[in-house]
């Protein structure tokens, strides 16, 4: 069980060697207010002078002391190997491997070592100092000095001293494997005490405190510490045990530190007979020396499982590094393809780090595909942008100077394409949304797929170049083809396409049972069964083939209810024609007095008016084509785009991905360059390197112990 404790030191060494704090080993952290004795006490445990003091605050850097107990004949073996005068010395961690003989030069260094770091200005630092010292009269034991808890500034120091300390102390004594010490002075109420209360903090069940007593010998005359030593006023679990220091006075007249503890031990045997046994210096050291064995006893499984954890993520940290380079084409060729592949895997949906806060990759083109451009496409109105006066002027302007007796099938055309032509715009935005898409890609396989690269700043940024320059170049052709799927559908309105025709039956049927409807109304003086067809007229076909298709039956059936002849016809014409425009033009204009020109151009143009029931009938039957036809271009180039930009844009960059990168980078003129690690990555991998060998040591320290059955 002894052996507990040097292993803890061996493993303390370890650790000391990469500056690594990650591991929180058992040690004894002493904690106390200013000038309650803190550091007499360690003195008397390390039985020489070897702190500073003084008076205010002395103690500014922790300071960690390993007390290493050797044997005489170890210990005359290793002073006449490295030529050392006497059988205590100390070594200091930041001096390397200085050995230290003379304990006044100990101190003037910890003084030197504090001030370097802290200043001259009493301020302190919480980046500690390790002390290590050899020694056949000291029992092995590992502790921190702290500086000692302060309540005002004083001098220069800062005005959150206060909090300063506070926040060091706990960092320390907030370590589940440390052992507080808590000292008190006896002059001073134990009910007050600054060091049990922040202990209490941290270990409310008090399993890992343990309370000592200082100057015994300065309380007030008629008073003792009897109740407090016996756990009468607070009691401590872990024992209260009561010692006696040097005062000032002896320091300053060089008295020694057994002499101290021999007048120790005749003091309590004078005022604390019954707990003499039970106090002093000497079963301090062995009560400490038991709490901290037994304390490593029970914190070994869990610190074994602690440096196996980390040794894992180190390891798993270096390999993230890579190894030195050694054959630069090969390492160039790996990466190379290594991106190539986690590219075309992250747009295929196999890539090894999956993205689960946001859709990255194929996933976020497919959404852009189906749920984007899609409800993009649905939400444009067939007819958006057309009034029914637009249709009426165009219906107009394809007549010519002639009055229409039937719709003509170009303006129905000019129209469709008006329409169509809307879908060209959303169509090339979707494009876009792809590209931008395959440029986060990019840097999707940067950051999560590919960590190599982030060793050569250089090659990634050349790789982040090229593939950013195939997709710059593979926009416009793709753009140029999403504008042809749109012109092709413009070069050419099919009017006997199957799903059209279909459209315009079901439209010329509405039609006809309307004229029906209209018939029966008629008065039954008015002919219904005369023929059309003795009177044909040859731009019959235009308005047949503008309604969809030719249909079956005699020409009566496709015309106008109630036209018996074409005199009656265009009787009824003049008279709709008067009657429009009676109710078009509102108030007319002062008719013009005989014999006075007509200026023309004084006539105004109505710019809305009621339309008559043929016009509204003409209308009606371009909107309804315009639509019919619309929504079947629109489901093609819903269709159609998406293949186009996976065949031009995405299909084409995985397929040449790779090909372009090694035709680009795989230059010999160009390997040392991209393969230049950034400034700090050889340090990092050094660092890591170093703190894996130190974990897997500390492991095979462990290790050891269950050899030796100690554990």
């Amino acid at each position: 069980m002894e052996a507990l404790i040097p292993v803890i030191n061996k493993l303390q060494d370890v650790f000391n060697t990469v500056g690594a704090d990650t591991i929180q080993l058992p040690q004894i952290v002493v904690v106390g207010t200013q000038s309650s004795g803190k550091s007499s006490v360690l003195e008397s445990l390390v039985g020489r002078d070897v702190l500073p003091r003084g008076t205010g605050i002395v103690t500014r850097r922790p300071l960690i002391l390993q007390l290493v107990h050797i044997d005489s004949e170890d210990c005359r073996k290793t002073s006449e190997e490295n030529g050392i005068d006497g059988e205590e010395w100390g070594k200091f961690l930041h001096t390397k491997n200085k050995i230290y003989t003379d304990f006044e030069e100990i101190r003037r260094e910890i003084e030197a070592e504090t001030e370097r770091i802290s200043g001259n200005n009493k301020g302190i630092s919480d980046e500690p100092i390790h002390l290590k010292v050899f020694s056949p009269h000291v029992v092995n034991l590992t502790l921190v000095d702290l500086p000692g808890i302060t309540k005002v500034p004083v001098g220069d120091q800062p005005k959150d001293i206060e909090i300063q300390i506070r926040e060091l102390i706990l960092k320390y004594i907030s370590n589940p494997n440390s052992i507080i010490l808590a000292v008190t002075a006896a002059n001073t109420d134990m009910a007050t005490s600054e060091a049990l209360k922040v202990a209490r903090e941290v270990d409310p069940d008090g399993r890992r405190t343990l309370a000592v007593v200082t100057k015994l010998d300065l309380m007030d005359a008629g008073t003792d510490a009897m109740d407090v030593l016996m756990g009468r006023v607070i009691p401590v679990k872990l024992g209260i045990i009561g010692v006696v220091n040097r005062s000032q006075l002896d320091i300053n007249q060089k008295k020694s530190v057994a002499d101290s503890i021999r007048d120790e031990y005749a003091f309590l045997q004078k005022k604390y007979p019954s707990l003499a046994n039970r106090n002093g210096t000497k079963y301090l050291a062995r009560t400490l020396n038991r709490l901290l064995m037994h304390h490593i006893r029970d914190c070994l499984p869990e610190l074994k499982t602690r440096i196996n954890v980390l040794a894992a993520q180190y390891q798993s940290l270096l390999n993230s590094y890579g190894e030195p380079v050694d054959d630069e084409s090969a390492t160039l060729l790996q990466l190379i393809t290594k991106f190539a592949a986690e590219y075309c895997n992250t747009i295929e949906g196999t890539a090894k780090y999956i993205e689960t806060a946001e859709l990255c990759g194929g996933a976020r083109i497919c959404y852009i595909f189906h749920e984007t451009f899609g409800r993009t496409l649905e939400s444009v109105d067939p007819l958006g942008g057309l009034t029914t006066i637009d249709v009426l002027t165009a219906i107009r302007n394809a007549t010519g100077p002639r009055p229409a007796l039937f719709v003509p099938e170009v303006s129905f055309e000019l129209l469709v394409k008006r329409q169509i032509k809307r879908l060209e715009e959303p169509s090339l935005r979707c494009v876009e949304l792809v590209h931008e898409e395959m440029q986060r890609i990019i840097q999707h396989c940067s950051n999560y797929s590919t960590q190599e690269l982030l060793r050569f700043p250089k090659l990634h940024d050349a790789i982040v170049e090229v593939v950013t320059s195939l997709l710059r170049k593979r926009l416009p052709v793709t753009n140029e083809m999403v504008h042809n799927l749109v012109a092709i559908e413009l070069a050419y309105i099919n009017t006997k396409h199957p799903d059209f025709a279909d459209a315009c039956g079901l439209m010329n049927n509405n039609i006809e049972e309307q004229r029906r409807n209209r018939m029966r109304d008629l008065p039954s003086a008015v002919p219904r069964d005369k023929p059309l067809s003795m009177y044909p007229h040859p731009s019959y076909s235009s308005l047949q083939a503008a309604a969809g298709g030719a249909q079956s039956g005699p020409v009566s059936e496709q015309m106008d209810s109630g036209t018996g002849n074409w005199r009656g016809m265009l009787k009824r014409g003049e008279e709709a024609a008067v009657g429009d425009r009676a109710s078009s033009q509102g108030p007319l204009p002062a008719s013009p007095q005989k014999g006075h020109a007509v200026n023309l151009l004084d006539v105004p143009v109505p710019v809305s008016r009621k339309l008559s029931a043929r016009e509204q009938r003409d209308c009606e039957v371009i909107e309804r084509l315009i639509k019919s036809y619309f929504l079947i271009v629109r489901k093609n180039i819903q269709d159609s785009v998406p293949k186009a930009v996976m065949h031009f844009l995405v299909n084409h960059v995985k397929d040449c991905l790779q090909s372009e990168l090694v035709g680009q980078l795989y230059k010999t003129a160009l390997l040392n360059d991209l393969l230049t690690e950034s400034e700090d990555m050889a340090q990092r991998r050094n660092e890591a390197a170093d703190m894996l060998k130190a974990l897997q040591k500390a492991s095979q320290v462990i290790a050891e112990i269950r050899e030796t059955h100690l554990w």
